[in-house]
């Protein structure tokens, strides 16, 4: 592993964040903690301790990458060159996926 990574977020996934966290107040703020402290260890998953899967066809800026945290899930991207990674989505599963 390559150290520690910088995770910022897109305007799109503040907007996003914020209307889940006032339809979810008691497990946003925990959850999101939880994808940060995931993401600046290991966002390529090289110990395949998290559950995250790269996305097939997807172009860098959308999302490459998935981060499935209960029922939330989280898209990001890892920049080239830089130990940045870039939170682009977050929303919820629905009850009756399963």
């Amino acid at each position: 592993m390559t150290g520690r990574f910088e995770v910022h977020t897109s305007p799109r996934f503040d907007r996003l964040f914020k209307k889940l966290a006032v339809q979810h107040p008691g497990e946003s703020a925990e959850i999101l903690a939880e994808a940060i402290s995931i993401l600046r260890l290991d966002p390529y998953n090289r110990t395949r301790r998290y559950p995250i899967k790269k996305l097939e066809g997807v172009r860098p800026g959308d999302g490459q990458y998935r981060l499935r945290l209960r029922r939330w899930r989280f898209r990001y991207d890892v920049g080239s060159g830089r130990q940045q990674v870039k939170l682009s989505y977050c929303g919820l599963r629905r009850e009756d996926t399963y």
